[in-house]
C-alpha cells in the first residue's frame, strides 16, 4: 500500500488495480434508451407509488396531494460542517466510538497511538457499517460490522499508516470484523454495557465453520485447513441482515484487497480476475502474514466473500459461513419468508456491472424448529430485468451453468454471466417492505454504465433499471414478486426514485419528479424499512457540494414514503462521512445510526482522531421514531 492510494474508495482502488476494458459500440444503445419516452413513461405502471423516471412524466406532487404524508418531521437543510443535524424536536448523542472499551480491562482510546495491540480486540472496532438489534431476554444487544480500517488513524505513528510489522497487521485485523455488545439506556442516554457477558469481538482471526455446497471442496483447502471446512476470520463486513430465528447475518464485501504477494512471479489463477484479486494488497498483510500471501496460500481468497451467520445470544458459538448464498462482494442480506415458510434472502453484489441475487431454502422455517440447514440447502438465483417492466429470477443450476454446485457457490459471478443476468449499477442494500409484498434495491452509481464492461466482460448497456449512461447519481429499483410470493421466479418492477440534480441539469440527470431542490442527494446506499413501512435511505456519495453535486452537502439519511413517492431529508452527517447502518430499539423510541470514516474530527472535536461511531437519535417527547 502506498500513501497516494490510501484515500481511494474500494471501487476506485479496484479499478486502479484491475482496469476494465472500454466499450466502443454502445452509442446507439444509449441514444435509443434515452429517447424511448414510451418506456420511461411506463415506469410508473407498477406499484402503488409515484415512481418515475425522467422529466415530463408523472409528477409525484400530484400523488402527494392525494395522500396525507406519513413523514412527520420537518426536513433539515443540507450541511457541510463537522457534526450531526436532526430535525427540530429530535436529539442525538454517541453510543459507541471506535476504540471505546467493551471490557473494563481495555483502556480508553489513546489519540496519539490509535490504541494498543493488546486491547484492539477488546474495544469497539473501526468503520461501523450494517447492524441489527436483538432482544436477549430483557437485554438489548447490537451486532454491528466493522467494514475496514483507516491505517493513517489506526497507526498514526507509522509513515502514511503503512504496517511495519506483524504486530501492526494483527492490530488492523482486530479492529475489523463484528462487535456484539449489550447496550442500555440510562439517565445520560444509551451506552455500552461494559463487561456484559454478551459482549464479543469477532475479528479476522476468529475461527469459523464453512458449510453448504462449497464446504470441503478442494478450492477451499489450505495447508492449515486440509479439510476446507474451517477458516479464520471474516473481513470487509459491509451490510447485514437478521434471520427469522434471531441470528445475525454479516456480509463480506471487498475481501479481494486483503491479499497479495511479494513474489511478483506468481501466476494468479484466471478466476482471480473476476474478483479483482491481484499481487498488491491494500494493507500489506501479505508482507507479514503468510495466510494472505497468494503464492503461499492460493486458495485462501476462495474462503472469503460469503455471508456469515452469528448467534448474538451465545458468545461461545462458532460463526458459520453459509456458502450456499454465493460468493461475491455481498452488500447486505435481506431475509424474509415466502407464504409457505421457505426462507428467502435477497442480496446485491456491490461492484459496477455486477448482479442481484436471491436464495430460496428448500426447507421451511418453523418457529422453534431446526434452522441449522435452512441457509445451506436451497437454490441460488440471479436477476434478469426486461425493458417491459417484467423480470425473472434465473436458477443457477449445474444444468444452466455447466458448473458444479460447489463451483456455483465459489464462483457465483461467473455463474451469473453464463445465464445472462442483468448487469446493475452497483446493487447495494436490499430492503423488504414489512407492510407490502415488495422489495427495493439501492443502485448507488456506475460511472462505467454504457462505457465499459464489468470485470467478466459482460456488456453494460443503458436501459431497464439502469437508464443513464455514466450514472453518477444512482437510483432505487423496486419489484413485486408474482403472486405476492417472495419464492416466485417472476416479478414486475419499476424505479422508486432516480437521484439527480434538477438545479443543475435538465433531462435524465435532473432525476425523477420526486427529486427537488429541498431533498437533493446522490449515491443511495444503505436502506431499511421501519415498522410503519417508511423507507430510510442512507447515502455514500460525493459531498463536495459543487458542480454536479451542488446543493447536496454532506452524506445524509432521508425518509421515503413508498405510497406517495415523497422523500425528505431527516439527518446530515459530519463532513467526509458515510451514513450507514440503521436499527431501532425494541420499543422503537430510539434509532441507532452508523457514521463511518468521518474526515471531520468527529465526535470528539479538534485535536482528536476522527472516530467512526454509532449514534442514538430520539424524539424529545420520547415518542416512537419510525
Amino acid at each position: 500500500m502506498t500513501n497516494d492510494t490510501s484515500h481511494l474508495s474500494w471501487d476506485e482502488w479496484d479499478e486502479l488495480q484491475s482496469p476494465r476494458p472500454d466499450v466502443t459500440d454502445f452509442d446507439g444503445i444509449v441514444d435509443n434508451a434515452m429517447s424511448r419516452r414510451g418506456f420511461l413513461g411506463r415506469a410508473v405502471a407498477f406499484g402503488s407509488g409515484a415512481a418515475v423516471m425522467g422529466p415530463g412524466l408523472l409528477n409525484s406532487s400530484a400523488a402527494v396531494a392525494q395522500t396525507t404524508s406519513r413523514i412527520g418531521f420537518t426536513p433539515v437543510p443540507i450541511a457541510t460542517d463537522a457534526t450531526i443535524h436532526v430535525p427540530d424536536g429530535y436529539s442525538w448523542h454517541p453510543v459507541a466510538k471506535w476504540g471505546q472499551p467493551l471490557f473494563s480491562d481495555a483502556p480508553e482510546l489513546d489519540h496519539q497511538t490509535g490504541g494498543d495491540l493488546a486491547s484492539s480486540d477488546r474495544v469497539f472496532g473501526e468503520n461501523t457499517d450494517g447492524m441489527e438489534i436483538f432482544s436477549v431476554g430483557h437485554r438489548q444487544v447490537i451486532a454491528v460490522n466493522h467494514e475496514y480500517v483507516n491505517p493513517k488513524l489506526n497507526l498514526p505513528q507509522n509513515d502514511g499508516g503503512t504496517p511495519a510489522s506483524a504486530q501492526d497487521v494483527e492490530k488492523l485485523q482486530n479492529l475489523q470484523g463484528v462487535t456484539v455488545m449489550e447496550v442500555a439506556e440510562g439517565e445520560d442516554g444509551w451506552d455500552i454495557v461494559v463487561d456484559s457477558t454478551l459482549n464479543r469481538r469477532i475479528t479476522q482471526n476468529t475461527p469459523m465453520e464453512l458449510t453448504g455446497p462449497a464446504a470441503g471442496h478442494a478450492l477451499l483447502m489450505t495447508k492449515a485447513d486440509p479439510t476446507g471446512r474451517t477458516v479464520l476470520g471474516t473481513m470487509n463486513n459491509c451490510g447485514a441482515g437478521k434471520t427469522p430465528w434471531g441470528t445475525y447475518l454479516t456480509c463480506e464485501e471487498n475481501f479481494n484487497g486483503y491479499f497479495g504477494s511479494p513474489d511478483q512471479s506468481f501466476e494468479t489463477p484466471p478466476e482471480y480476475a473476476r474478483y479483482g484479486i491481484g499481487l498488491k494488497g491494500r494493507y500489506a498483510y501479505e508482507k507479514f502474514d503468510a495466510r494472505f500471501d497468494l503464492a503461499k496460500n492460493p486458495n485462501e481468497p476462495n474462503r472469503f466473500g460469503y455471508i456469515v451467520e452469528i448467534d448474538p445470544s451465545d458468545p461461545t458459538s462458532t460463526p458459520v459461513k453459509r456458502t450456499a448464498l454465493g460468493r461475491f462482494k455481498h452488500e447486505n442480506a435481506a431475509a424474509t419468508l415466502a407464504p409457505n415458510g421457505q426462507v428467502v434472502v435477497y442480496m446485491g453484489d456491490d461492484e459496477r456491472g455486477e448482479f442481484m441475487y436471491k436464495y430460496v431454502s428448500n426447507g421451511v422455517y418453523t418457529p422453534g424448529g431446526d434452522t441449522s440447514t435452512l441457509l445451506d440447502d436451497g437454490q441460488l438465483y440471479v436477476a434478469k430485468f426486461n425493458d417491459d417492466l417484467t423480470g425473472s429470477w434465473v436458477a443457477l443450476t449445474p444444468e444452466a451453468t455447466g458448473m458444479t454446485a460447489a463451483e456455483i457457490a465459489i464462483f457465483s459471478r461467473q455463474a451469473g454471466s453464463k445465464v445472462g443476468a442483468t448487469t446493475m449499477d452497483r446493487p447495494e442494500w436490499v430492503a423488504v417492505n414489512p407492510v407490502a409484498v415488495e422489495c427495493y434495491c439501492a443502485l448507488t452509481n456506475n460511472k462505467n454504465r454504457g462505457i465499459k464492461t464489468n470485470a467478466g466482460g459482460d456488456e453494460t448497456p443503458v436501459g431497464g433499471p439502469n437508464p443513464r449512461e455514466a450514472n453518477k447519481y444512482g437510483q432505487i429499483v423496486r419489484w413485486r414478486p408474482a403472486g405476492d410470493d417472495h419464492a416466485a421466479t417472476e416479478f414486475t418492477w419499476d424505479l422508486y426514485v432516480m437521484a439527480g440534480n434538477p438545479d443543475v441539469h435538465d433531462g435524465a440527470k435532473a432525476g425523477s419528479e420526486n427529486i427537488n431542490s429541498g431533498n437533493l442527494f446522490n449515491s443511495p446506499d444503505g436502506m431499511m424499512f421501519d415498522s410503519t413501512g417508511l423507507l430510510w435511505i442512507q447515502t455514500d456519495g460525493d459531498y463536495k457540494n459543487e458542480g454536479d453535486f451542488a446543493g447536496m452537502g454532506n452524506n445524509q439519511m432521508l425518509a421515503g414514503d413508498p405510497v406517495t413517492g415523497r422523500i425528505e431529508r431527516f439527518m446530515t452527517g459530519p463532513y467526509g462521512s458515510e451514513v450507514t447502518g440503521l436499527t431501532w430499539s425494541a420499543d422503537r423510541r430510539t434509532m441507532f445510526v452508523g457514521i463511518q470514516h468521518p474526515k471531520a474530527p468527529f465526535p470528539d472535536g479538534e485535536g482528536k482522531l476522527a472516530r467512526s461511531s454509532i449514534i442514538a437519535i430520539k424524539r424529545d417527547d420520547n415518542a416512537p421514531v419510525g
